[in-house]
C-alpha cells in the first residue's frame, strides 16, 4: 500500500512539475517573449482565415516565435472569428500578447478586404467604404461624380461606371483618388480585348456601350440574357425609341424604391428614359465583367420589348401586341 502511494505520490509531483514549466512556457511565450518579430512585418491575412490560420501565418512571417502559444493564448480568451482579414503591420518586437490585442482592437490594421457587389452606384460605393472604416461616405461620392477619366480617347462625365466591381484590399487611409486607381485598373483589364474594334462596329464611343453595360446590369439578372438584354437596347436605339427603363428612374430618384408609380415615370431628370431618346447622361451603377462583355457583344436579335417572368428569367418580344400577351401572362 504505502508502494501505491509512493507511486501516486510521484505521478502527482511529476504532473504539478510538468503543469508548472507549461505555466512558465506560455506565460513567456506570450507575456515576456519580445524577440519576434525581429522588424517590422506586414502580414495579409485571407478572407476566411480561421484562428488557427492566423498563428501559423503569423509565425510563417515571423510575428510570432510559436503558433501553438498563441492558439492556446486565442483559446484562452475565447476568440474565434473575432480577427477581421486585412493587412496588418507588426512594429518589431511585440509580445503575443500585444500582437493578440493588436488584431483585435485593428490598431495594427493597414488595409482591409472590401466587396462591391455588381451595379453599385457611386453613392453605395461611397457608403461601403464608410462602413469599412474608411473615409466618409459623401466625400467618396462627392468625388466620384465629379472627377472624370479619359476611356479610349473620350473623357467621361464622372467616374460612375468605371469604378469596377469587386473584392480589394483596401488601405484604411485610401482617399477617393487612391479607389479611383484601384477600381479604374480593375475596370481597364476587364474591357474586352477588342474594345476598339467593338466600338466602331456598334457605331457608339466606349463610354456610351459602358453606358448601356450599366442598364443591362441593373435589369438582367443570368448570364445568358445579358446580350440579349443588350439588344433590345440596341435595337431601341436604332429606331429612335425612348429606352424606357425602369432602373434609370430609380438612379434619380433620391432614394431606392421597389416599386416606380406613375408618378415616377413622369419625373424631370435626364435620366428619365421613358420620357428622353438615347442614353443616359452617365452610366447609372457599375457594371460587372459579364454585363461589359454583352454590352460589347449584343445578341442579333429582332427584340424590342421585354418583362420579367420569374426565376430570373425575362421574356422578349419583337411587337407590342406580343409584348402585352406577356405583361398579361407575367404581371398578374
Amino acid at each position: 500500500m504505502k508502494m501505491v502511494l509512493r507511486v501516486v505520490g510521484a505521478a502527482v509531483a511529476a504532473a504539478v512539475l510538468v503543469a508548472f514549466v507549461a505555466a512558465g512556457w506560455f506565460a513567456n511565450a506570450v507575456f515576456r517573449d519580445t524577440s519576434f518579430p525581429a522588424s517590422s512585418v506586414d502580414v495579409v491575412v485571407p478572407r476566411g482565415s480561421t484562428f488557427d490560420d492566423i498563428a501559423a501565418l503569423l509565425a510563417q512571417h515571423g510575428v510570432i516565435g510559436n503558433a501553438l502559444a498563441f492558439r492556446v493564448l486565442g483559446k484562452v480568451r475565447h476568440i474565434d472569428g473575432d480577427v477581421r482579414a486585412g493587412e496588418y503591420r507588426f512594429p518589431a518586437h511585440q509580445t503575443q500578447n500585444a500582437v493578440l490585442r493588436a488584431l483585435l482592437t485593428g490598431g495594427a490594421q493597414v488595409a482591409v478586404w472590401v466587396t462591391f457587389p455588381e451595379g453599385f452606384t457611386a453613392k453605395q460605393i461611397g457608403e461601403r467604404l464608410q462602413d469599412a472604416g474608411i473615409g466618409r461616405a459623401d466625400g467618396f461620392e462627392q468625388a466620384f461624380k465629379r472627377d472624370t477619366i479619359l476611356v479610349d480617347g473620350t473623357r467621361t462625365k464622372s467616374m460612375e461606371g468605371y469604378l469596377f466591381p469587386s473584392t480589394y484590399l483596401i488601405p484604411s487611409d485610401a482617399s477617393p483618388t487612391d479607389i479611383e486607381r484601384i477600381m479604374t485598373t480593375a475596370f481597364f483589364s476587364n474591357l474586352p480585348s477588342d474594345v476598339a474594334a467593338r466600338a466602331k462596329a456598334l457605331h457608339f464611343t466606349v463610354p456610351q456601350i459602358v453606358t448601356i453595360a450599366s442598364l443591362i446590369e441593373a435589369e438582367a439578372k443570368v448570364d445568358e440574357e445579358r446580350p440579349i438584354m443588350a439588344s433590345v437596347y440596341y435595337n431601341r436605339l436604332r429606331l429612335h425609341m425612348p429606352l424606357q427603363v425602369d432602373a434609370t428612374i430609380e438612379y434619380a430618384l433620391p432614394e431606392h424604391k421597389t416599386e416606380l408609380s406613375f408618378a415616377d415615370l413622369r419625373i424631370d431628370s435626364p435620366y428619365n428614359s421613358y420620357i428622353h431618346l438615347g442614353l443616359p447622361p452617365t452610366p447609372i451603377g457599375n457594371p460587372g465583367g459579364p454585363s461589359l462583355q454583352a454590352a460589347f457583344h449584343p445578341a442579333k436579335t429582332g427584340y424590342l420589348y421585354y418583362v420579367y417572368k420569374g426565376g430570373g428569367h425575362h421574356a422578349f418580344a419583337n411587337t407590342l401586341a406580343e409584348h402585352n400577351a406577356n405583361v398579361a401572362k407575367y404581371e398578374k
